[in-house]
């Protein structure tokens, strides 16, 4: 059997205080609580990870808006039929609310047969109607905005879970939809999401749409941090040659409970026949006993001795699958740890699957939506009694410089990095970065550290009951506007998550040797930041790139502290911030100039240096550096932009023969333009 290279991205560990799991006098958990706190929002927007309680959240916020708010009726549109199950009947009197939570059968259209085409005389007979909750699929609801329009739906609630599939791409018709009910201004909207970005770089909403949204904002760090039992959550990606269903076993542990979603018919990945993958997964790990007749589960018996049962979602057969689909959706799965011990899936088993007992999330072949991988991290990351570890690993196809798909594979590469790289930040605690100046003194509530607060530097404080960091920078802009504030409040990691996915920035950051990190801080982010955000003025622009750039390379930073300090990264659960700290302590100014001077993808290229074959790595450089680009006239006015900047601090132009590689780059950026200038000139 081949070797693994493990590449371990990052493990974050936890306190396990409980308190996400504890509920207030009326029956709501922390996020629950928060998200209620704005329930008088006309448009509210929940940005909150799996398990956190999201549907719940939205019972109490519907219940009050019905009842104390004028709002006639509710209706909750998800994104396939399975997670309409959330939002059935919850006697929550029973803990302490006011109402219950009721919708009757017939207008639970997730349940009903047909087609959603069908289904729309049902929407209609529903507004018809005295009753208040209807739940039915995405697309059922755009069929009814496309026959009845969106007058229909005045002093409505409006719910869109799962609220990435929005899109303001014009062939999203449920984004164009709506957006024509924020323009009627006449119903109230609820939208909830795990993952605010989606996997195609398009923004769910226009900035302007989205300024008209309060957000409630739940984190992972808060969530996990909270749990009772789940300590440390693992993220990896491990490459592979050969046939990954040979492997496999190198990456499954047959003692955590498991699901395994095997790559797409048409990847690299695949070997060519879905079943076969699965017979010979199960091949692997031990010898067949046949199936259960009631769940429909595989039983194995490993060379060890223990049994397995294994649920097959690929199975072609639907009468098979339906059989393990339904035995998986019963309260003994829930209840009982050794119900079934792996899952193995396809197209299933991502969003609204819950399955308390994961504990590692095995993905094969990269995956091009960071939505998706974000779904498939929530699978695993449940609290569950003595659960106290949870991983996600993706088995990756290493690149080979003898495949012909060679820029195919490399890409695929590139791709799952930048997953890595995002959940990273999800994963972490949050940044509040503030300017060091005179005035800057301790914040309550801040652990700054044995040595306590010092005033003569800059400080970095943690409080980890909310699991935020407040961090003190020389030089930090500060933004100004509303819109600025809350994306630095609220949004960086959708920003970050733009810059990773943009393929330029992260191939010149991971194998291009000249490259001057400010090319990728100041200039790519800049341009990134400016067309995602067109309506921000310049100083609101440097402020969200500056905290975006600070954020990412804290975290960046921080691994690489853990992974180059055994004794820090083995800290129970005060790792990360540890490592947080320790990066900084040899920094005699922490400033933006510094921060910026950092490549925010040199940890991951280290790491990735010790995990690939020296043939496939070069393979990847070479891709690479065959499509390096020249520099652009956009790329040139704004290292000019910087140039002026340059002059103005310092009283003189950057040289081009300095030694200093950022000064020499503003200065081929200002000789750049010149020469263009004088080409015109000359016709």
């Amino acid at each position: 059997m081949t070797e693994i290279k493990v590449v371990p991205s990052v493990t974050v560990n936890y306190k396990s205080t409980g308190s996400s799991t504890k509920s207030n006098e009326f029956g709501m958990r922390p996020m629950q609580e928060r998200a209620y706190e704005k329930r008088g929002e006309q448009y509210l927007l929940i940005k909150s990870p799996p398990a956190s309680g999201k549907s719940r959240a939205l019972m109490f916020i519907a219940l009050d808006k019905i009842h104390n708010q004028g709002i006639r009726q509710a209706i909750i549109a998800v994104p396939e039929k399975s997670i309409g199950s959330s939002f059935t009947d919850e006697p929550l009197t029973k803990f302490g609310y006011y109402f219950d939570w009721h919708v009757e059968p017939k207008w639970n259209l997730c349940n009903a047969p047909g087609e959603d085409g069908k289904k729309v005389n049902s929407v209609r007979s529903f507004l018809e109607s005295e009753d208040k909750v209807l739940v039915c699929t995405h697309s059922t609801f755009r069929f009814a905005v496309e026959r009845f329009g969106v007058e229909v739906f005045d002093d409505r609630l409006i719910t869109i879970d799962e609220f990435h599939h929005v899109s303001v791409n014009e062939g999203n018709v449920l984004g164009s939809q709506l957006k024509q009910l924020i323009t009627r201004d006449k119903v109230h909207i609820v939208a909830m999401t795990g993952s605010y970005f989606r996997g195609d770089a398009n923004p769910v909403l226009m900035p302007e749409d989205e300024a008209k949204f309060d957000t409630v904002t739940y984190t992972y760090y808060e969530q996990l941090n909270g749990y009772e039992y789940l300590k440390t959550l693992n993220i990896g990606y491990y490459f592979y040659s050969g046939a990954y269903a040979d492997e496999i076993l190198s990456v499954l542990n047959s003692d955590e409970k498991t699901i395994i979603h095997i790559p797409n018919v048409n990847s690299r990945e695949s070997m060519g026949d879905k079943i076969k993958e699965v017979e010979h997964i199960i091949e692997e790990l031990g010898e067949w006993h046949g199936i259960d007749p009631r769940t429909g589960f595989h039983i194995i018996k490993t060379p060890e001795g223990k049994t397995l049962r294994i649920a097959d979602l690929v199975d072609a057969d639907p009468t098979k699958r339906n059989k393990v689909s339904a035995a998986l959706k019963l309260p003994e799965a829930k209840k009982n740890r050794e119900y079934v011990d792996i899952i193995v899936a396809l197209g299933m088993a991502k969003e609204g699957f819950d399955w308390i007992w994961c504990e590692h999330a095995l993905t094969v072949g990269y995956r091009s939506s960071l939505t998706e991988i974000v779904q498939i991290i929530g699978r695993a990351t449940r609290d569950a009694p003595n659960k106290t570890h949870a991983r996600f690993t993706n088995l990756i196809a290493e690149p080979d410089a003898s495949e012909e798909a060679v820029t195919d594979a490399v890409n695929d590469t590139l791709k799952a990095i930048s997953a890595s790289l995002l959940m990273e930040q999800v994963l972490a605690p949050r940044f509040n970065f503030t300017p060091k100046n005179p005035q800057s003194g301790p914040v309550q509530g801040f652990d700054y550290g044995e040595d306590g607060y010092n005033p003569g530097k800059e400080n970095i404080g943690f409080n980890d009951q909310i699991g935020q960091f407040q961090i003190e920078i020389k030089g930090l802009s500060i933004p100004k506007s509303q819109d600025a504030q809350r994306i630095c409040q609220e949004d960086l990691n959708e920003v970050i998550a733009a810059f990773i996915q943009n393929k330029q920035t992260i191939e010149r950051g991971l194998f291009d040797e000249e490259v001057v990190p400010q090319e990728l801080t100041q200039i790519r982010m800049g341009k990134i930041i400016k067309d995602k955000y067109p309506e921000l003025g310049e100083e609101d622009l440097e402020a969200v790139r500056q905290h975006a750039i600070a954020a990412l390379n804290f975290t960046q930073k921080a691994k690489e502290a853990l992974n180059n300090d055994s004794e820090l990264s083995s800290r129970s659960n005060t790792a990360l911030i540890d490592g947080v700290r320790k990066f900084t302590m040899d920094v005699r100014d922490l400033d933006v100039d510094w921060i910026d001077s950092i490549n925010p993808f040199s940890e991951a290229y280290a790491i990735l240096s010790k995990a690939m074959t020296e043939q496939s790595l070069k393979a990847m450089a070479e891709v690479i550096s065959g499509r390096k680009p020249n520099m652009s006239l956009d790329e040139a006015r704004e290292l000019a932009k910087r140039a002026l900047k340059f002059k103005k601090e310092r009283g003189r132009l950057p040289d081009i023969k300095s030694a200093d590689p950022w000064e020499q780059r503003m200065a081929q950026g200002i000789a750049f333009l010149v020469r263009i200038k004088a080409e015109e000139k000359n016709g």
